[in-house]
């Protein structure tokens, strides 16, 4: 029985596989997965404070807590006020606690059409590097005179992202020239 605590919303949770909780609301859609913060994993006598280890979460629905209601009193003075509110929760359902590289592995190998099934297409046929680099962080924000001193530290296939990148969205003259240059200076 392996059990895990992770952090949502500045609160700790301590779960297994299957439960259902309530939690401060999540900014997701109903239905969707997403991975909490696992903050430790345990189970069969053992403990890891720092895991490596992934814990999945489905969102079940979205609901409203129960009323709250605060009324403030002055005595003899006619004062009175009256207010409230209503918290806004997420059911989420804790659908795995497993191993972060073994977990992540099956969900990419569900996630990958098989040959037969899937028509191959241009992403397809790209190397496994080119279909998974992402230009730089932050990129999006970068001036062209920060592209052109940053890009000769950048590796190979953020740099193709990026230029790939610019002709799509931003198509700055200059940003494109400087990471050209960038990608003559690696070959």
């Amino acid at each position: 029985m392996s059990y895990a605590i992770i952090n949502l919303g500045g609160k700790q949770y301590r779960v297994q596989e299957g439960e259902r909780l309530l939690v401060d609301r999540v900014a997701a859609d109903e239905g969707s997965t997403f991975e909490p913060r696992v903050l430790l994993v345990g189970g069969d006598g053992t403990t890891d404070l720092s895991p490596s280890a992934t814990v999945t979460a489905r969102i079940v629905g979205h609901e409203l807590g129960k009323k709250i209601r605060i009324g403030k009193y002055r005595r003899r003075t006619g004062y009175k006020r009256h207010t409230g509110h209503r918290s806004r929760l997420t059911r989420i359902e804790i659908e795995s606690i497993g191993s972060g590289r073994k977990a992540a592995a099956k969900q990419r190998a569900e996630a990958r059409p098989r040959a037969e099934e899937a028509p191959r297409s241009e992403e397809a046929s790209r190397p496994e590097t080119a279909r998974t680099a992402h230009p730089p962080k932050g990129y999006e924000e970068m001036t062209v005179a920060e592209i052109s001193e940053a890009a000769p530290g950048w590796r190979r296939p953020n740099l193709e992202a990026a230029l790939e990148y610019e002709r799509e969205h931003a198509n700055r003259k200059g940003a494109i020239a400087a990471l050209e240059s960038a990608l003559k200076g690696k070959e």
